[in-house]
């Protein structure tokens, strides 16, 4: 690894930027990390979370970072990249973790040479925001795009020339992506900004049917809309600064959906091919890591709805000496049986943690 930076300076102190200050604090105690934000009782949180060493002013924290974190809404980065262009030292690194990097790579062009910054979007998050839910292993094992500044497309020339930022997301516990700014946000908007607007809109389709129509909305439908109880206060800049690709993506979504609407008007069974393409593409994805990387080796357990079961199973799980990588409810039915996926590092683990869950008497197997 990278040697540690003297000084992290966070600018932005809410869920991402805490969880950073707690997750590299976590790993490097005795780093100093500096954290400023336009809401004092949001650092002074972050501080008491042991996120932080100590609290600054923007300027004070801009000056006195070797690497400077902007965890800020996208909708301020171009500002604060202006002040950052004017407070930062000479061969100071900066990075953002903004969700659409194009631009935000134009608003970095304006930082003196000397100045060297690497876009990144770690792929976490919560449902609530605030340095309250921040947490140590939010980023574990989550995918962390870099998307360089074009003279640093590629891993190579990070880790020759700007080192910090495969540090950084080495820190947090993440797997670095390097991609293009415009691939990045061609990629997130049809995983992730395009499945936004669609959650809402299927919502507001089955509001539209009634609440009697409502009253029946199971574990599918609650599982595909999940997301729609985002606010719109997060998504407004989001979808304003990637509106190409969205529209892009949104289209080729509508292009499907008219040959889909066409196969209902038609004969029916002319949609079979479409199923069995969406089918295999689905149970190609890594479904065992958070965002798009190598999966973990999977198992899945079978789970009675009762209080303590999942830390029985993981208490299995680790009397066993392995190492669960990643965790996920993937159903559950009031009183009924539901299943976990736990994410094991190698096949090897996955079996032994198969042997261990299904001797100590659990239904589980490998997928």
């Amino acid at each position: 690894m990278t040697p540690a930076p003297s000084t992290l300076s966070i600018i932005g102190t809410g869920l991402v930027g805490a969880s950073i200050g707690l997750a590299v604090r976590r790993r490097f105690p005795d780093l100093e990390v500096v954290g400023a934000d336009s809401s004092p009782e949001h650092a002074a949180q972050a501080l008491r979370r042991g996120a932080l060493t100590r609290v600054s002013d923007l300027e004070g924290a801009i000056a006195a970072g070797d690497l400077i974190v902007l965890a800020v809404p996208l909708a301020a980065l171009p500002g604060l990249l202006e002040v950052v262009s004017r407070l930062a030292r000479p061969g100071a690194f900066v990075t953002d973790v903004g969700s659409v990097k194009g631009t935000v790579l134009e608003a970095a062009a304006g930082l003196p040479l000397a100045v060297r910054f690497v876009g990144g979007h770690p792929m976490a998050g919560s449902a609530t925001g605030g340095p309250r839910e921040a947490d140590a292993l939010l980023f574990e094992n989550a995918v962390y795009v870099l998307t360089p500044p074009p003279a640093l497309a590629s891993r190579r020339a990070l880790e020759d020339d700007a080192p910090e930022a495969l540090w950084l997301v080495e820190a947090v516990g993440a797997r670095a992506v390097v991609m293009s700014a415009e691939r990045h946000d061609q990629a997130v908007a049809a995983v992730s900004h395009l499945p936004q607007l669609l959650a809402v809109a299927l919502v507001e389709a089955a509001a539209h049917a009634g609440d009697d129509a409502l009253a029946l909305a199971a574990g599918g439908f609650r599982d595909m809309t999940r997301i729609a109880g985002s606010p719109f206060s997060i998504w407004e800049s989001i979808l304003r600064d990637n509106r190409p690709a969205v529209l892009e993506a949104l289209e080729r979504f509508v292009s499907i959906l008219e040959d889909v609407r066409g196969g209902l008007e038609g004969s029916v069974s002319g949609l079979e091919d479409a199923f069995e393409r969406a089918g295999r593409t689905r149970a190609a994805l890594p479904a065992t890591s958070k965002g798009s990387l190598a999966p973990l080796a999977d198992v899945v357990v079978w789970a009675d709805d009762r209080p303590g079961f999942l830390h029985a199973l993981t208490g299995v799980v680790a009397d066993a000496g392995l190492n669960l990588r990643d965790a996920e409810l993937l159903r559950v039915r009031s009183g009924e049986v539901g299943t976990f996926r736990f994410g094991f590092e190698s096949p090897h683990d996955a079996d032994d943690a198969v042997r261990a869950l299904v001797e100590a008497g659990y239904r589980a197997e490998r997928r």
